[in-house]
């Protein structure tokens, strides 16, 4: 009776152990695919602009923001950050948006979204946001009000 007890204890333990290695996952795979997807989201997130005028380029920002239907929430010029707010259907949809310099000549703008306190990750939203700041730094640059 106890050798059968053993013999049933080390076919489950097999057995078990056969399921587990049969449920791993090759996580070289999923660190690739995962930084993979995190540069395709900063592609989506991020543009370059052609000024080094950080205060402008904030004031675009912020009526950018707004003419889309969005309240400030913050804005701090030393830290180049906007965060603003709309609601659509009741739940909150937050855009906050920083400004670095990038090389001598150029300033990159680069946005988070968030809706329902969860990161976006489609590009529409972003590509909306920066259709509209491209015109409006144009805009800008050439003083037409």
């Amino acid at each position: 009776m106890k050798q059968q007890l053993t013999n049933y204890t080390l076919v489950i333990l097999c057995f078990s152990g056969m399921l587990l290695t049969g449920c791993q996952t090759n996580t070289a795979d999923q660190i690739l695919d995962s930084r993979e997807s995190q540069v395709k989201l900063r592609s989506f997130q991020s543009r370059a602009f052609d000024t080094t005028d950080k205060i402008k380029t904030l004031r675009t920002i912020i009526s950018t923001l707004q003419d889309l239907g969005f309240v400030l929430e913050k804005a701090d010029e030393a830290l180049g950050s906007v965060t603003a707010v709309k609601f659509v259907q009741h739940q909150p949809f937050r855009m906050s948006v920083t400004v670095r310099p990038r090389g001598k000549s150029q300033l990159i703008v680069r946005a988070n979204a968030q809706y329902q306190a969860r990161a976006i990750e489609e590009p529409l939203p972003y590509q909306d946001f920066f259709s509209t700041l491209s015109k409006a730094m144009f805009l800008t640059a050439h003083e037409v009000d």
